[in-house]
């Protein structure tokens, strides 16, 4: 199935993504995981690009297909791009089409401390230009609400967006964020670059400081001071938290939704209790949305 087409269908589309695991002794966990997540009826799950981008290592195609083939679920499996060729990308294009996955999340991905740079593909425009070529695969984007770190300035991160719409994708997912003011300022100023395609907001649920020190590194994403506060308030309590972390999310998506947003994407991070609990937190505002035209009429 395209989820492209899920926008036209729905108000709200929801999906969760997971990753594979990088050791592979700890395979088992993602069907684990997997089982779980199966009840709680997703548009579609994302497989990231996993065991650090190796194309000799990587399991998406692999749980892609589980995910399609056992569970019934529609999969987008993460492509990254920049230490890869195109016979690499080709291959691993064949791979996922004989699997019968329709859906590829095209990403540049993060430049390797030893990366030597090659003509085949810079920025993930050129991913999406080269799978479009093929007509195979329906093709999904990424977008930076507080713009990428590598952008020169916002102006050029929307310039990027806006050739990602042109060159074949047919909709986006956000990076993470905590302040839903970014994200509606986002939407408001891809308008003026003719962005039109539907945008899904990732949002991730943090549960623990390791983890936001990680994410805040990574992405640069800003942490509001209300968000500060529980992490101070909690730090020596796990549990509390964890449900302080979901308690915030939740209230991100509920806040989303009743704006009119396009879709929610969460990071669930392999953590299907969290999934879980935020699935069932928002699971009637979205039901309720969802056929609202069905009840008028």
């Amino acid at each position: 199935m395209n989820i492209s087409n899920l926008f036209k269908e729905k108000k709200v589309v929801f999906s969760f993504e997971i990753f594979p695991p990088k050791k592979e002794s700890k395979i088992d966990t993602i069907y684990n995981t997997l089982e779980e997540l199966k009840g709680l009826s997703p548009d579609f799950i994302s497989v990231t690009y996993g065991a650090g981008g190796s194309l000799t290592k990587n399991r998406t195609c692999e749980i892609s297909s589980i995910v399609k083939n056992k569970y019934g679920i529609e999969p987008l499996a993460h492509l990254t791009c920049i230490n890869s060729s195109k016979e690499d990308v080709t291959k691993i294009l064949d791979d996922l089409k004989k699997e019968g996955v329709e859906n590829i999340l095209a990403l540049r991905g993060d430049i390797p401390l030893d990366y030597k740079e090659n003509s085949n593909f810079k920025y993930s425009s050129d991913l999406i230009k080269h799978i479009k070529e093929r007509n195979d695969f329906n093709i999904v984007g990424a977008c930076y609400p507080e713009g990428h770190l590598d952008s020169k300035s916002y102006e050029e991160d929307l310039l990027n967006l806006k050739r990602k719409q042109e060159f074949g994708a047919t909709h986006v997912i956000s990076q993470l964020f905590f302040d839903n003011k970014f994200f509606y300022d986002f939407l408001d100023k891809k308008d003026k670059y003719g962005v039109n395609i539907p945008i899904q907001a990732g949002i991730m649920p943090v549960i623990n400081t390791k983890q936001i020190n990680r994410i805040v590194s990574l992405c640069g994403a800003k942490i509001p001071d209300k968000f500060i506060k529980i992490m101070n308030k909690y730090e020596y309590n796990p549990e509390a938290l964890r449900d302080a972390g979901i308690a915030y999310a939740t209230e991100q998506i509920i806040d989303l939704i009743s704006t009119g947003v396009d879709g929610i994407h969460l990071y669930t991070m392999n953590n299907p209790y969290v999934a879980k609990k935020i699935s069932e937190s928002i699971s009637s505002i979205i039901h309720t949305i969802n056929n609202c035209d069905k009840v008028v009429n």
